[in-house]
Formats: structure tokens, C-alpha cells, sequence
């Protein structure tokens, strides 16, 4: 029987057949922002191929990936998913994910974890996991090893070396909605997760943390080498109408340091928005990669010196690049959400991990940077 099960036909030596790729960034309750993107971009697909009420995107997206809340819709969107069960999952669970614990145990963690736990395995199943016969589509998910202090970006790719079922510690009989879990960890959040790969070897038991604590919070130039490099045994072709990868972000916004005139003060402050700096440079970093080593169709500019980065030639000239490329992303400054049209939602609070009163305004955000999407993004992908 073949190691990929019921997926054998998708998959199993297609490897020089196009594929598609959809990569899902980190952050928190504003995953219901990209989840407005790709309410659209689901309505647009499901018309452009006449299948209607009945498409999904896993039937599209040959491997989706995402990191923390990315994690909790890409593992949705691979079991099966429509985007709309997902948003009301956000809508509807969302305040009590993030349930506030007694003030004097906040050293511990903010909120509880034991709500988010609760409802994962709802929506997965309890004994659901990374088995090809689990899901519709490849599956990614990325975490953060705290014991060896490594990223650990968890596929369900079942030709992958620690996927290999004779192995004990195979990481394909892992329940799904412990590695989502653990990618969703976030520290001061929630509590780290426990995973006992191998449950006679202490030695395979593991904490993690938020996957969003790695340079993948932005997992889209990840998803490309493990698409293709050889390590990883997938090995799919590369070439503009081989490849497509479509990444959707939770909105950022550059951190802007204190004053100068107050060196004292911003030493601080630049210490306390460390991890935050951090986050956004490499969502940034792995955007660029995108951009450079592959044909950008959309996305909004990176800095005044590369700008945006798109070519500006017909997609019917080939040039070259490994890849189609677009990014859909919201930018969450004062004069990001005003040029969205929105100039009264305020910066600082849909920009928060936790924003459960801004859940209205972050999906008005969605909507607006969903209007950004067009058929002609896909190219020869449709």
C-alpha cells in the first residue's frame, strides 16, 4: 500500500506536474484577518472552476502551511475545511481561547490553555493526526522546540525522514491538535507544550513554544524548500507555471523606536519591543526571499529601495524566476489603515495578539486587503 494512503493519486509520482502552495503568517486572534482574504480568494476560485459551494481550498492548495494561528487555519483548511466554519470558529471561540486566569497565577501564563486545547480537539478530532489518510492536502505546521531550541516545522509529508512510519518516534502519529498547539504557544500567552514523541524514551519528549518565536512566523520561503529541495523527498518542479505560492499575513506594521531625545527611555523600550522587531524583520526577510527568487505578481512595496519588486512585464514573458508569487498583507499604521479606506480603526488595537473587542474592525481589515485580489494573480494556475 502506498505511504501516501488515500492521497496516492494526487501525489505519488507527480512531482514535474504544477503544484500550488498557500503559506499562512502567525498572530494571534487577528488569524480571523486573513481568513476575510481567503474568504475571497475561495468565492473567486470556486467560480473561476464551476465547482461552487463545494470547493475547497484544500482541493486547490496542494501543501498549506501556517505558523501558530496560521497553524490553527492551515491545519482547518487541510482537514476539509470552508474558510467560513473557520471564521466563526474565530468569532465564536476566540474570547474563549484567550479566557483571563486569576490575576495572582498570570506568572504561569495570561490565559489558560486548557480552553484552546478543548476546542482544537473539536475541530480536528482527538485522534486525529499528520497520516495522509488524516487530511486532504500536505500539511505544515511550525514550531519552536524549547528543549533544543530549534525550529521544528512539522509536515505531514509521509516521504519525509522523520515521517517514516518504522520509526518510533515517526512524527505522523502525533495528534494534529497537539502540533497546533504547539505551534500556538505563544510565551506570556499560553503555556508550552508537552509532546512525547516516543513515550518509552524520555529522551523524545519535547516542550515547545509558538512557532511565531522562530524566523518562520512568515512561513512562505519555508514552503518553498520544502517543496523542493531533496532533503525533504518531495522534490516538485520549479518554473513560473510549475509553481505558485501564495502567502496571506495577519497585518504589521513597522515598530518605531522612542525618541532620540531620550536616550534612557529608549534603551528601554527598544529592549521591551526586542521579540516584536524581531517578528516583523523576519516576516519581511522571508517576503523579500519570496520576491527575489520568484516572480511577484502582487504585494505592497517592501522599503524605498526595493519597492514592491514586481516585474513590470506580461505574465506571458517567461523570466526565468523559480516560482509565481503574491502576498496579501495589511498594513496596521496610522496611515496603513487609512489608505484602506478605514482611517478610524485605531492602529494600536487591532494590532494586538489578543484583540477580541477589535474582532469586528480586524475583519473589516480582511475585507479590505481581500479586495486586492484578482484572477490574474494565479496566472496559469486556473
Amino acid at each position: 500500500m502506498s505511504i501516501w494512503g488515500k492521497l496516492a493519486e494526487r501525489y505519488e509520482g507527480k512531482e514535474q506536474e504544477p503544484h500550488k502552495i498557500l503559506a499562512l503568517d502567525g498572530g494571534g486572534i487577528r488569524g480571523i484577518l486573513p481568513l476575510e482574504v481567503l474568504a475571497r480568494m475561495e468565492a473567486l476560485l470556486a467560480r473561476a472552476t464551476g465547482t461552487g459551494e463545494k470547493f475547497r481550498l484544500c482541493r486547490y492548495f496542494d501543501y498549506i502551511g501556517g505558523t501558530s494561528t496560521g497553524a490553527i487555519i492551515a491545519a482547518g483548511l487541510a482537514r476539509g475545511m470552508g474558510v467560513r466554519e473557520l471564521i466563526d470558529f474565530y468569532a465564536t471561540t476566540g474570547p474563549a481561547m484567550f479566557d483571563r486566569q486569576f490575576i495572582l497565577k498570570r506568572w504561569k501564563a495570561l490565559y489558560k490553555s486548557e480552553p484552546l486545547k478543548k476546542e482544537l480537539q473539536t475541530v480536528y478530532g482527538s485522534r486525529t493526526t499528520l497520516n495522509p489518510n488524516d487530511l486532504e492536502c500536505l500539511l505544515l505546521a511550525v514550531t519552536r522546540n524549547r528543549t533544543t531550541g530549534s525550529p521544528w516545522p512539522i509536515s505531514s509529508n509521509p516521504q519525509a525522514a522523520y515521517n517514516d512510519p518504522r520509526r518510533k518516534d515517526c512524527n505522523l502519529r502525533i495528534p494534529l491538535w497537539k502540533i497546533v498547539r504547539a505551534s500556538t504557544a505563544a510565551p506570556v500567552f499560553f503555556p508550552p507544550e508537552v509532546i512525547e514523541w516516543d513515550p518509552k524514551d524520555k529522551d523524545k519528549a519535547f516542550v515547545f513554544v509558538d512557532g511565531g518565536m522562530t524566523p518562520y512566523n512568515n512561513p512562505s520561503f519555508l514552503l518553498y524548500r520544502m517543496a523542493t529541495e531533496p532533503a525533504y523527498k518531495l522534490n516538485w518542479a520549479t518554473g513560473e507555471d510549475k509553481l505558485l505560492i501564495m502567502s496571506v499575513g495577519t497585518g504589521a506594521a513597522p515598530i518605531l523606536g522612542e525618541d532620540v531625545d531620550d536616550p534612557d527611555r529608549g534603551l528601554l523600550g527598544n529592549v521591551g519591543g526586542i521579540p516584536g522587531a524581531l517578528m516583523y524583520g523576519a516576516m519581511v526577510d522571508q517576503d523579500t526571499s519570496c520576491r527575489h527568487i520568484g516572480r511577484c505578481v502582487h504585494g505592497a512595496p517592501l522599503d524605498r529601495e526595493v519597492g514592491d519588486m514586481v516585474p513590470r512585464a506580461p505574465l506571458s514573458k517567461e523570466l526565468g524566476r523559480k516560482f509565481l508569487y503574491a502576498r496579501y498583507n495589511a498594513d496596521l499604521s496610522k496611515e496603513g489603515l487609512r489608505k484602506l479606506g478605514l482611517p478610524k480603526i485605531d492602529p494600536q488595537a487591532v494590532s494586538r495578539l489578543d484583540s477580541i473587542k477589535a474582532i469586528g474592525d480586524l475583519r473589516r481589515v480582511g475585507k479590505a486587503v481581500a479586495r486586492e485580489i484578482k484572477l490574474e494573480h494565479f496566472g496559469p494556475f486556473l
